[in-house]
């Protein structure tokens, strides 16, 4: 059996590392989005006295903007310029599916007496890692090839 040559288990471990912290990038980009959802969301309803309900896309409008340029940009660094449009519609449609999971984990764990509170924190973070990292890094901000016409 024949053992990988240096070069290539440094390579690996630097990709395990640059992996993790694109990783952490990723969860640090969804805070951030999270606050600018919640402060649009407080300061549209308290100053600008908007009901809460219509205050709701608003405010996931400002966050999803926020999220979507913040992972192209500093998370998994894929701003060319050609695939804006591609990564957009595969952004809502990964997101679209985040917010349906985050629905359904948020009902089932209210349904076994769950804090709602609690509730939302334990779900978001399955779905942050079990679904939005990998679809966001390997299916919305990956390099895809040019299709060909």
């Amino acid at each position: 059996m024949q053992r990988p040559s240096p070069e290539a288990s440094s390579r690996a471990a630097l990709g395990a590392g640059s992996r993790f912290w694109e990783w952490v990038r990723h969860h640090f980009t969804a805070i951030i989005a999270t606050v600018v959802d919640y402060s649009v969301m407080l300061g549209t309803v308290e100053l600008a006295h908007l009901g809460p309900v219509a205050a709701t896309p608003i405010a996931a409008f400002c966050g999803a903007v926020t999220s979507f340029t913040l992972n192209r940009h500093f998370t998994y660094r894929s701003a060319t310029r050609s695939s804006i449009t591609g990564q957009l519609w595969r952004y809502v449609l990964v997101s679209g599916c985040s917010l349906g999971l985050n629905t359904l984990g948020e009902f089932l764990f209210l349904k076994l007496h769950l804090h709602y509170f609690l509730a939302r924190v334990i779900t978001s973070t399955i779905v942050s890692n079990v679904w939005n990292y990998p679809l966001m890094r390997f299916f919305v901000f990956s390099e895809r090839p040019p299709s060909r016409a």
